[in-house]
């Protein structure tokens, strides 16, 4: 018998009276999933008359909780998703088949994590506007964001990128760290506790599979090899997976997580650039366009220093493709009803 508290299931999440043995999703297949509940680790489909014969229930993703049909000789069939308390939501723009939360599913990558490590190395992989990046989507997500820069022992100016990481972090732990070396480690394994979920946002090559080992103590990740002109390297992971570690710490392994674009971000944007909106807010008018408008408190704020331009660039760029996904999901979901009738 398992208790599935372990893995971060909470009482609250349903309704004991209508039904099903609560799971969590582990690992996705194409139409397969491997999940954990109360009976052990069991296989499950989906039911067929919920999710695709014209019901409303999202398809579970990785870290999903669930309720099943529990069978104990052959697959489970999954009858409801739960809803998740935080989630990774793909645009689908990123050269994948669009979608609109009105008329089609988004795409849900990943859900209910506690933390979202956002990884960036010190070294030629470094990119502030990423950072900022990754720190609105894991806003927008609802978990809370830890940004850890990767490769200390090969840089010798460390702190001053990590000096600018801290700037564009409010009330977000940042802490440099070094796989090889082991500096970092200890604090960052003070911010981990039993039934923990953790996700990972990075591009390749920033060290996550050694970072992985070294939480987990022991080799759960293939380290690959990265390429010295660019330090880069392959994505390892194949498949989505929630990992469970010996400390009860889990983590989300999902491949194409750098893929993710901005769905819904709004709030993420507010949350990230909070100084920038307060600043905006002191505008004379509403709609003020920061261009040509008297006593602009953006303009006065740029001129005075308060505001950076390279953080006004950052805060218009990302403004810029909400809008314009937005603008596809809506010209997408016209279609889509065009379709229909």
């Amino acid at each position: 018998m398992i208790d599935l508290k372990e893995y971060g299931f909470e009482q609250n999440m349903y309704d004991e009276n209508k039904g099903g043995v609560p799971a969590r999703v582990l690992i996705v297949h194409r139409e397969r999933f491997e999940l954990v509940c109360e009976h052990g680790f069991v296989f499950a489909k989906l039911k067929i008359s919920v999710y695709h014969n014209g019901g409303t229930e999202c398809v579970p993703t990785v870290g999903d909780f669930v309720l099943i049909q529990y069978n104990e000789v052959g697959d489970s069939l999954i009858i409801k998703t739960l809803p998740p308390k935080t989630k990774f939501i793909r645009n689908n723009y990123m050269g994948h088949l669009a979608s609109y939360a009105k008329h089609i599913d988004s795409q849900v990558v990943a859900a209910n994590f506690d933390y979202v490590f956002i990884m960036s190395s010190l070294n030629n992989n470094f990119n502030l506007p990423r950072i900022e990046r990754y720190l609105v989507l894991a806003r927008q997500s609802g978990a809370q964001p830890i940004v850890v820069l990767t490769k200390k022992d090969l840089v010798n100016d460390a702190q001053d990128k990590i000096n600018q990481v801290t700037s564009i972090c409010k009330g977000c732990p940042v802490l440099a760290i070094s796989s090889v070396t082991g500096e970092g480690l200890d604090e960052l394994q003070t911010l981990l506790h039993k039934g923990d979920t953790i996700v990972f946002l990075g591009s390749s090559g920033v060290g996550k599979s050694s970072l992985v080992n070294a939480i987990a103590g022991e080799i759960i990740m293939e380290v690959q090899e990265i390429r010295d002109a660019d330090d880069k390297g392959r994505h390892t992971t194949t498949r989505r997976q929630l990992i469970m570690l010996k400390s009860g710490v889990m983590l989300i392994d999902t491949p194409g997580m750098r893929e993710l674009g901005l769905w819904e971000a709004s709030d993420g944007i507010d949350e990230t650039f909070d100084d920038i909106e307060e600043i905006v807010a002191r505008c004379r008018f509403s709609n003020c366009s920061h261009t040509t408008e008297p006593n602009c408190a953006v303009k006065l704020a740029l001129e005075s220093g308060e505001l950076s331009e390279i953080r006004w660039t950052d805060y218009q760029r990302l403004q810029i493709e909400q809008e314009e996904v937005m603008k596809k999901a809506l010209v997408l979901g016209k279609r889509i009803n065009q379709r229909k009738h």
